[in-house]
Order: structure tokens, then C-alpha cells, then sequence
């Protein structure tokens, strides 16, 4: 019978049958099939709970995003506006402006959610 997750202990259970479940070759709304589907929801339940992943600092989603892009910080001019405005973004002395989260957004394809955050505010 399928039951909330309410410890550790049923987690790591539910995450062994997940596992071998999907190691199975599983024909669709079987009740295999139907039964990972109700795990998968549980163990996300369980996860989002008690292991929440917290959005990235804007700052550090800056850096990333140029690290992924092959850029140095020198290519935010344009998009900032002035040498001193991304040294002061990028060490954290002045915030992001709604303008400034629009831009990276769009020229960079920054997520807005990963540069709005309490430093941004």
C-alpha cells in the first residue's frame, strides 16, 4: 500500500523501489507503471520539504551564466552601462535594478527568478 513519506527511512524505501522500478521495463498504466508514477510524486512531495533547493545568488547567476557563455565580466558593459556600475554589481556595492534584471534577462538569458532575490530587493 502506497503512504505518505514521513522519515528518512520510508524516503530511502520509497527512492529503492523507484529505483528498481524504473530499472524494469514497465507497460504504460500498469500497475507497475501507476505505482512509480505515485512514488515519483511522493519522493518530489518529501524532497521539496525537506531538502529545498534555494535560488542562486544574482551575482553568482552572473558570473555562471558568463563562465557558460565564455565572457568576462568586461561584456556586461553593454548591458550595464558603465565599467564601474558591473564592478560595483559584481562585488556586491550597488544592486540590481528591475532595468538592469530585464537586461541581463534578455541579453544573456539570465532566468529573472535567479536574479531577483533579497540582494536585489
Amino acid at each position: 500500500m502506497i503512504k505518505p513519506i514521513r522519515s528518512k527511512k520510508e524516503y530511502k524505501a520509497a527512492l529503492d523501489r523507484v529505483y528498481s522500478l524504473i530499472q524494469s521495463e514497465l507497460k504504460v498504466n500498469s500497475d507497475e507503471y501507476n505505482e512509480l508514477d505515485l512514488l515519483s510524486i511522493l519522493v518530489e512531495n518529501y524532497e521539496r520539504k525537506h531538502f529545498p533547493i534555494e535560488l542562486p545568488d544574482p551575482v553568482e547567476a552572473i558570473k555562471f551564466r558568463l563562465e557558460q557563455l565564455n565572457l568576462e565580466p568586461s561584456a556586461l558593459i553593454s548591458i550595464l552601462g558603465s565599467k564601474s556600475r558591473v564592478s560595483e554589481i559584481l562585488n556586491r556595492k550597488r544592486k540590481l535594478s528591475l532595468a538592469m534584471i530585464r537586461m541581463l534577462h534578455n541579453k544573456l538569458n539570465i532566468p529573472a527568478s535567479s536574479l531577483i532575490s533579497e540582494y536585489s530587493k
